[in-house]
């Protein structure tokens, strides 16, 4: 029952999301509130704790790492791919940030991206962490969004990253990787996700009170205190829809510095 009801909330977390990128949340003038003067926390945030299972790019004992909730099928997803490249690209070779990829279907809109993050389990098993990884860009690559990649594409992905082709048809047709998919999507679920991409910023420390403040000082005049949720722990940091690599840098030099 809660899943039929998140799901039908997810539409409209998907097009708010979109509004967010159309207008461009980081613009200047103030958006926010009249009066508001505080981030309200979100209650503590039920993540499953990061581990070896995890896919992971980056430091695992990073200061910060990203846990990305994502749907292949998803056009904000495809463009915030982008910007986590850019964020890892930047941050991640110091240590600084690693970046975690966690399966989110949207059934509702994309009933084929279930298959295709099965498809990204079974280059997992077949090629490690990093074919995954690259199945995953590639993924995004070549789909148009919105439920149009063709399965036919799947295997020919998976030759591209090297993978044997035989070997993955029959790992995809088991479906071996179907639970694994519902667990992370029902892990979504119970850490606050609606929509896609849904981010939760992990931090090895609890923020300090300079932290807090400096991140209100920056959230508030831009009006993004909706979509920039500090959790009750303040270990957790929630991001929610496709956040420009403006306001990710802005938000990672606060919590970094």
């Amino acid at each position: 029952m809660q899943q039929q009801k998140n799901s039908l909330s997810i539409p409209a977390a998907i097009v708010i999301a979109g509004f967010l990128v159309a207008v461009g949340i980081y613009m200047s003038k103030p958006t926010a509130p009249a009066g508001q003067n505080k981030i309200v926390p979100t209650p503590s945030v039920k993540i499953k704790p990061i581990s070896k299972d995890d896919h992971i790019l980056g430091n695992p004992d990073a200061p910060v790492v990203i846990v990305e909730f994502s749907d292949t099928e998803c056009p904000y997803c495809k463009s915030f791919q982008t910007t986590m490249q850019t964020i890892i690209n930047t941050y991640g070779k110091d240590g600084k940030v690693a970046w975690v990829y966690r399966h989110f279907p949207l059934d509702s809109i994309h009933p084929k991206t279930r298959k295709e993050a099965e498809a990204t389990e079974c280059a997992n098993e077949l090629g490690g962490n990093t074919v995954f990884w690259k199945y995953i860009d590639e993924i995004f690559t070549i789909t148009t969004s919105n439920n149009t990649l063709d399965a036919a594409k799947l295997p020919v992905v998976a030759k591209d990253v090297g993978l044997n082709v035989t070997k993955f048809n029959t790992c995809l047709a088991s479906g071996k990787y179907a639970d694994l998919v519902e667990s992370q999507f029902q892990d979504g679920i119970a850490a606050g996700a609606e929509g896609t991409p849904y981010n939760v910023m992990v931090l090895k420390t609890k923020m300090s009170a300079d932290t807090e403040q400096a991140l209100l000082d920056y959230t508030t005049p831009k009006g993004l205190s909706p979509y920039v949720i500090l959790s009750e722990s303040k270990k957790e940091i929630v991001l929610t829809g496709a956040l420009p690599i403006e306001i990710m840098k802005a938000i990672l030099d606060i919590v970094l510095k």
